[in-house]
């Protein structure tokens, strides 16, 4: 008897289970046709699992009712066909397309209320009633960017007004209480300079706290080359009081970079060696400055030496400073010191303007025996103006700079033998990496320099040509009074760490000296590899003129490393 009980118990759980867990299907229906076709279109969830999935159901649709104008709809009680089946019967009733909200000025400002609609007067503004919800949620975001991030806006007192149009209150929940940021801490890099903040990023004490525009703003810490943002800042609230927590990291930036090149002497057929030395010194001060020294020896006794100082934010304000130092030793004929000073303002993250003065001074190191009539004493001042524009890509370790655009003009006078001429000089670098996808790209730079004078000196030449002009000649031989260039690329990734490429270059140049005109071409490949060492890059490049033929013996290779500390 008790093995029966036990075995109708075990059924009787079964069945229960079974009816339980079985599905239950949703039909609504309306008044006629056109109210069916008008459901049918908000494709509702029609099969269920459980009757409080259904009463979930129902609201959700009722919500979606309103929010799309139907706001008299009424709603029957839900009715049980048979075990599985249920039936909603709604009448949709009328259909409201617009919405009039009144507001009080002095609690949500007109110029906010623009940015939803047009229509708009003194006291009240219209929108389409499916927008409404939309609608406020961008008002409450643009209370939220005025300092006000607790406040949220809500309808009261909704009215027909006619056929189509309802009649609505806008209020604010909580009383419109505008917050300022008052400190602004940094985790992480604490030594990060603060003129930065206020100049760079554009975020200080005192501002009205606007979280998704200071979001935006910490994005610009990825433009400096000594800092990264390491998570979304944090705000901390108290009741008279708002604290900022931004994450930084200070990034190595510092590097030292070198190459040999070697080539054959046409005259000579012997290898000659060329050599490059730069080390950048970034941000070891925190104070976001940058010292540089070039040196530069080629294969025609030429020697080159620049330094370069950048000071940002001078005394906290706004202003930067550029000082350069360069010196030109040209095998035993002349050296030629440039000294430059500018001034400058940091636009935003990318662009910078600058303006300053340039001071020339060259001397005629041979002897009257020697004398070479186009090399003078001479000394020039220049005035120049200056636009920059750089576009980082940190994620690369290989290609750090995407975009740059550098572009200089200046005017002066040139003074020798108690003659004065006036003179006009450009320079333009400018490059973009097109990136086609992850692993292919193109490299494209155009570069120009020139000088416009009555007459010229050879010593006040501008010299280029080798690996960061036109590859495939030799460093600094060919000497112009314009020249334009365009280098190219095309680049191949194996990996984040080794890349292979072409090199196709092609120049123009003018010698107002010797009445030379003269188009220039440069062919070959390359690739750049990261090593324990740091960036390591080979070029072979062939160099000739528009009717010259190809010769191997005019190749040029060209070696550099690039080592970051």
């Amino acid at each position: 008897m008790i093995r029966i009980l036990t075995l109708l118990l075990i059924v009787n759980c079964l069945f229960s289970i079974d009816a339980s867990s079985q599905t239950l299907h949703l039909n609504i229906k309306g008044k006629d046709s056109s109210e069916n076709r008008v459901i049918d279109s908000i494709k509702y969830l029609k099969e269920h699992k459980d009757y409080n999935s259904v009463i979930n159901e129902v609201t959700n649709f009722k919500k979606t009712l309103n929010n799309i104008g139907y706001i008299e709809s009424n709603i029957s009680p839900i009715k049980k066909l048979n075990d599985s089946s249920l039936i909603l019967n709604i009448g949709l009733n009328r259909k409201f397309d617009l919405i009039n909200i009144y507001y009080n000025d002095s609690l949500i400002p007109k110029k906010i209320i623009q940015f939803v609609t047009n229509k708009i007067t003194d006291t009240y503004f219209t929108i389409p009633i499916q927008g409404t919800e939309k609608a406020l949620n961008t008002l409450n975001l643009k209370l939220s960017e005025l300092g006000d991030p607790f406040s949220t806006l809500k309808l009261s007192d909704i009215s027909i007004k006619n056929d189509n149009k309802i009649n609505a209150t806008l209020i604010v929940s909580d009383k419109l209480l505008i917050r300022h940021i008052n400190k602004i801490i940094i985790k992480g890099y604490e030594k990060f300079p603060k003129s930065y903040l206020k100049y760079y990023i554009k975020i200080k004490e005192g501002d009205v706290f606007n979280l998704s525009e200071i979001k935006n703003q910490i994005k610009t810490l990825n433009e400096l080359p000594f800092a990264n943002q390491i998570k979304d800042p944090e705000i901390l609230f108290s009741k008279d009081s708002t604290t900022i927590y931004l994450f930084i990291n200070k990034t190595k930036n510092n590097n030292f970079d070198g190459f040999i090149g070697f080539g054959t002497n046409e005259e000579t057929n012997k290898i000659e060696f060329s050599g490059y030395l730069n080390l950048e010194l970034n941000n070891n001060l925190n104070y976001g400055e940058s010292f540089r020294i070039i040196y530069k020896s080629d294969e025609n006794e030429q020697k080159t030496f620049n330094v370069n100082l950048n000071l940002p934010y001078l005394f906290g304000t706004p202003l930067g400073t550029e000082l350069e130092l360069g010196l030109l030793k040209r095998d035993s004929s002349f050296t030629t010191v440039n000294q430059n000073v500018k001034l400058f303002y940091q636009i935003n993250s990318r662009n910078k303007v600058f303006a300053g003065i340039r001071s020339v001074q060259s001397n005629d190191l041979l002897d009257s025996i020697y004398s070479n009539p186009l090399i003078k004493d001479y000394s020039t001042l220049f005035y120049n103006v200056r636009y920059q524009y750089i576009k980082r890509q940190k994620e690369s370790v290989l290609f750090i700079t995407n975009s740059l655009l550098d572009f200089q003009v200046e005017t002066g006078s040139r003074d020798y033998e108690n003659n004065s001429t006036k003179q006009y000089q450009y320079y333009i670098d400018a490059f973009h990496i097109f990136n086609l996808n992850p692993k292919n790209s193109i490299y494209l730079r155009v570069n120009s320099n020139g000088l416009f004078s009555d007459n010229y000196l050879e010593n006040e030449l501008i010299y280029f040509g080798g690996i960061n002009s036109l590859r495939g000649f030799e460093e600094n031989s060919l000497s112009a009074t314009l020249y334009g260039l365009i280098n190219t690329e095309y680049r191949y990734m194996f990996n984040n760490s080794i890349y292979v490429h072409t090199i196709i270059d092609a120049a123009y140049f003018e010698n107002k000296i010797t009445d030379q005109k003269e188009k220039l071409y440069g062919f070959g490949f390359g690739f750049g590899l990261v090593t324990k060492a740091g960036l390591l890059k080979f070029n072979f490049a062939n160099g000739k003129t528009e009717n010259q033929s190809f010769k191997f013996s005019n190749s040029q290779v060209h070696l550099s490393l690039t080592a970051f500390f």
